[in-house]
């Protein structure tokens, strides 16, 4: 064959290459997602690409086949295409056996070297750039070879099988969608600048609801302002003004002996209609809704929306009081700082290496904002100030300090016991978790 006839059959060698290269890393490469939304939007190449990831074992062998009998191919044609030419070209500089020897080396070398470019390096970086285009493009071709290779296709497959099975090697892949996988989604369209920050908060928020409990997004026991059976009108004033709310619990004699709820509108029609309030009115207290302590955000929601409520009474296992929550504070829960006043964020950033945070503060958040991966035993507590208290072994007092993943977590304020403020400082090294404790003055 004449120089021509060879560079043609090499070319076509390498285009065949090119295919079968292409076809392995589109298909191999291709999101199911992104697929599976050009499936229902009617396109029938997605589909048969779908098909095929289910089922790989026919796809690879027949890539694997063509693969390997192109390079068999590539490597006699080309030898016998490039080496004689080589050989004549070199004749005048070089004598046997060094001649032969050389141009054959040559020979090998081009061959080889065409085959990486082109029908390797070249062809796979396309497939990977743009997978779901090339595998749609490429799908009718390779079901076609799959279909004429078939009796190799089924006798490699099934010896393949077979051996997989004496080896009890698992080969069929997991498919499914975990919440690592939408947080690394997330995560990356952040990085992309698809996704707000703001807005990738919330979304892992969402995802959180399921764990995160309810107790997380209640005002505490301590921090109610309340009613009792008992006060006189004057009291019931004085309370609204001290601290006004939209609702207020109603108790017979103690926190614990819960009546209901008054609406503070029904308390100022009262007033401005010139009429005495007493909380023994039943037209006033309206039934109260109560909710378990143990019960998830996603859990007090659909309680909520079921009973068409948006106050509702958290109580502990002993039938005590331990907070309330309202549907608007479970919304924040979600929202985050979108849905707050700067004034009531509770973490708030002094510098790149310090921020001060309230005691309440969830310790998801705190991991969230510090870039913490996990807390010790976070299963005993379930904010910043249940940690200290927990790594302490103590109440905390003012200038208390617990070490943990590279960052001093400091009492600033205490109020009657509670922790109300910490101070957290990111630290040069990154030391195992300790407890650091400032010594107290001596009496």
């Amino acid at each position: 064959m004449s120089f021509f006839d060879n560079a043609v059959i090499i070319l076509f060698l390498i285009g065949t290459s090119c295919f079968f290269s292409m076809s392995e890393i589109a298909l191999a490469a291709s999101r199911k997602i992104r697929l599976r939304q050009m499936a229902s939007d009617g396109d029938l190449r997605a589909e048969k690409v779908l098909m095929l990831q289910a089922n790989p074992g026919n796809f690879f062998t027949v890539v694997q086949i063509g693969l390997n009998a192109v390079a068999i191919m590539g490597g006699i044609v080309g030898e016998s295409a490039f080496t004689p030419y080589i050989h004549s070209f070199l004749a005048p500089w070089l004598s046997e056996p060094w001649l032969g020897k050389v141009s054959f080396f040559l020979s090998f070398v081009l061959v080889t070297s065409l085959f990486i470019l082109m029908a390797d390096l070249m062809p796979k970086r396309v497939a990977m750039a743009i997978p779901e285009k090339v595998a749609l493009i490429l799908v009718g071709p390779l079901l076609v070879s799959i279909t004429v290779f078939k009796p190799l296709v089924w006798f490699f497959n099934s010896l393949a099988s077979m051996l997989f099975r004496l080896l009890q090697i698992q080969t069929s892949r997991n498919d499914e969608v975990t919440s690592d996988d939408i947080y690394a989604v997330m995560d990356a369209g952040a990085e992309a600048g698809v996704l707000d920050k703001d807005e990738q908060l919330m979304m892992e928020k969402v995802f959180e609801m399921q764990t995160i409990p309810v107790t997380a997004a209640m005002t505490a026991r301590e921090s109610l302002s309340y009613f009792l059976l008992q006060d006189s009108e004057e009291e019931i004033k004085r309370k609204i003004s001290e601290d006004p709310h939209s609702n207020f619990l109603v108790c017979d004699g103690q926190l614990d002996v819960i009546k209901g709820f008054v609406n503070a509108k029904k308390l100022l029609i009262c007033v401005i209609n010139g009429q005495s309030i007493s909380l023994k009115n039943n037209e006033l207290v309206e039934s109260c809704f109560i909710i378990p302590d143990t019960l998830s955000l996603s859990e007090s929601m659909e309680y909520f929306k079921n009973s068409r409520a948006d106050f509702a009474v958290v109580i502990n296992e002993y039938s005590l009081v331990v907070g309330i929550v309202t549907s608007k504070d479970l919304q924040d829960a979600v929202m985050g700082a979108w849905s707050l006043p700067e004034s009531e964020e509770q973490i708030i950033a002094r510098d790149d290496n310090s921020w001060l945070m309230d005691g309440v503060t969830p310790i998801t958040d705190v991991m969230r904002a510090l870039d913490i991966e996990d807390f010790p035993q976070d299963h005993n507590y379930e904010t910043i100030a249940g940690f200290m208290m927990y790594m302490l072994r103590k109440i905390p007092k003012c200038t208390d300090s617990v070490t943990h993943s590279g960052f001093k977590f400091e009492v600033v304020d205490v109020d009657a016991y509670k922790v109300d403020q910490l101070l957290v400082t990111r630290l040069n090294a990154h030391p195992v978790t300790d407890i650091s404790l400032i010594p107290e003055p001596q009496a």
